[in-house]
């Protein structure tokens, strides 16, 4: 990068401190960089101050002090201390345990995150005059801006749900142009992202990180509990507006999600994390994935009637649920729906910095019909030179190939039945692995899914794998009426030849890719499937259970010689776990 043009505008967007921190660097309206910290410091989660990802971000873009116009942060921390103060005093004296564990945490480090922001950055940015040049975003706004901004629709219905903001847990908002109107929201503690936490706490995963395990889990049920849900947990307006019967939770006053009469509904205590997952726990599942799913689909056909909408944006954590996103593209009405694949806080680092640039700013968007998000491919790349200097000082046995037989070579090793590290280009940024940093193999084994999960990636067997196809044959494979470029969309899979991903319930979760999104990724789908006559290949993420997804090429060559990967390929090197092997005698020390 060359640094600032003459009259452009830089704008750094800062998501922290609650989880997944993130930055992003826009440049006139455009996403240049984008990266969570996680991926740096190798912290699943990581909450902290971003610095490593705001470094990356700056260096991509070429930036220096003087160059920046705006850090914007977002979401208002004082409105979030005061919706907290508010909450206890509501539950008090309930309230009291949960309230003397935060009230130390939030005096110390957010009742007064401005000045933490302020220092952080004149360390990172020195020169940047953060009493003029630092701003604040209202936390569903940067969700919203994150949705709206980026899509290729002028206009559109944009709808944001998460667990809270700083009030706002549901809001609904009319993006056109530049402009972002927020016409509805539903306030803490009235939450689908907190209700769906609840039952996530409650079947023994962790909350914020658990949900898609949830997710996962519902086909294994049936919902036998919906009603039970329905009648006592959930009151759903016609228009979709909804308020939650508070006394079966416990998340306003205490130290866990769920209470005694929670218990009580469903037929004992929560599931401990490593228990059996009995039949109870997974018709819990398949219950709140039900009633999920129609009232967010309640929800989104009311506003479209009462706003004419007829496109839909989807931001928020719960826009992550990717089967309710495929009931809203088929059921709700809309022509076109855009999920931000970044949903969650970390996409809140694009969605400051754009809500900045066209709200604070009043800069216009350009044009329309583009996706803005590049893919969503907007971290770090490495060179060959770096991949093979890398290589080279971890001892690693590799063989450099052109296009043509790096191609022919892996889709031979993925018809073979071996599992392919494939590692490439700019890292993902959001949650899913979209064929940069992703682990690949054969659809059509009927043993892949139990080898992966039990093998690779070390996770619960239950989990199911994503299809990744090319865009044309994607109707042919999957009944899915439109393009899933983000792997946000869940499916029924037409044909029976591809068990490896196809889940219990025969739906799947589809990516599908064109050659001008990802060259390199469709020429391998390509090469696939001239070798086998099938254009799909399991696509999950190159990491195992509780680490990030690997970022560099050291951290590649880690989780390779860690798992049973059997080959790796990144950049133009192909290597293969039995050479690796037979250099070292079973020694991997120089690998660690």
């Amino acid at each position: 990068m060359d640094g600032k043009p003459p009259n452009s505008r830089m704008i750094l967007g800062i998501s922290a401190f609650y989880h997944d921190s993130a930055a992003a660097l826009v440049r006139d309206g455009e996403i240049v960089a984008a990266a969570q910290e996680e991926r740096f410091t190798r912290k699943k989660h990581d909450a902290s101050f971003p610095r490593h990802a705001i470094e990356y971000c700056l260096a991509e873009g070429g930036v220096n002090s003087s160059e920046l116009d705006y850090a914007v942060f977002y979401d208002k921390p004082f409105l979030k201390f005061e919706r907290l103060i508010e909450t206890y005093l509501a539950f008090a004296p309930r309230g009291f345990a949960s309230f003397g564990m935060a009230m130390p945490l939030w005096t110390r480090e957010k009742l007064f995150q401005k000045d933490l922001l302020r220092r952080e950055l004149k360390t990172l940015v020195p020169g940047f005059d953060s009493a003029k040049r630092l701003l604040f975003t209202e936390h569903h706004l940067s969700h919203a801006a994150a949705a709206f901004f980026p899509s290729p629709f002028e206009e559109a219905l944009i709808l944001t749900m998460d667990g809270v903001g700083e009030w706002a847990t549901t809001s609904a908002a009319l993006g056109l142009g530049n402009r972002i109107e927020i016409i509805r929201e539903i306030h803490f503690p009235h939450s689908l992202g907190l209700l769906y936490s609840a039952f996530t706490y409650y079947c023994g995963f962790r909350v914020n990180s658990g949900e898609y395990k949830l997710m996962g889990l519902a086909p294994y049920g049936t919902p036998r509990y919906a009603d039970v849900i329905r009648e006592h947990l959930i009151d759903v307006k016609p228009d979709g507006s909804f308020r939650l019967d508070m006394s079966y939770f416990n998340y306003c006053a205490g130290l866990a999600m769920t209470n005694a009469r929670f218990d009580a509904l469903f037929g004992g205590p929560p599931r401990q994390p490593e228990d059996k997952l009995t039949q109870r726990y997974k018709d819990v599942a398949a219950s709140i994935q039900a009633v999920l799913e129609d009232v967010i689909l309640k929800m989104a056909r009311a506003l479209r009637k009462d706003t004419g909408a007829r496109n839909l944006c989807l931001a928020g954590g719960v826009a992550l649920n990717c089967v309710a996103n495929g009931r809203l593209l088929r059921e709700a009405g809309f022509d076109e729906i855009w999920i931000q694949p970044a949903a969650g806080d970390a996409g809140c680092a694009i969605g400051a910095a754009l809500a900045a640039y066209h709200g604070y700013l009043g800069e216009p968007r350009g044009d329309s019909g583009t996706d803005r998000m590049k893919g969503s491919l907007l971290g770090p790349a490495f060179s060959q030179t770096e991949i093979e200097n890398c290589l080279r000082k971890a001892g690693a046995v590799y063989e450099v190939l052109d296009e043509a037989r790096l191609f022919a070579s892996t889709a031979e090793a993925l018809a073979a039945g071996k599992a392919v590290g494939w590692f490439q280009g700019s890292m993902e940024f959001g949650p899913r692995a979209l064929g940069a940093r992703s682990i690949l193999a054969d659809a059509r084994s009927p043993t892949m899914q139990s080898t992966l999960n039990l093998k690779v990636k070390h996770r619960e067997s239950f989990r199911p794998f994503a299809p990744v196809v090319t865009a044309e044959a994607a109707a042919t494979w999957f009944d899915l009426p439109a393009e899933s470029p983000y792997m946000l969309l869940v499916a029924d899979v037409l044909r029976c030849d591809i068990p490896a991903v196809t889940h219990v319930d025969t739906s799947a979760r589809v990516q599908t890719v064109r050659e001008d999104q990802n060259s390199r990724f469709y020429a391998l789908l390509r090469a696939f499937e001239r070798r086998t006559g099938c254009p799909v290949l399991v696509n999950t993420s190159f990491n195992v259970r509780g680490e990030p997804i690997v970022c560099t090429p050291e951290d590649a060559l880690r989780c390779f010689m860690g798992t049973d990967i059997d080959v790796l390929v990144i950049g133009d090197c192909c290597l293969r776990k039995e050479d690796q092997l037979a250099r070292t005698s079973g020694e991997h020390a120089q690998f660690e």
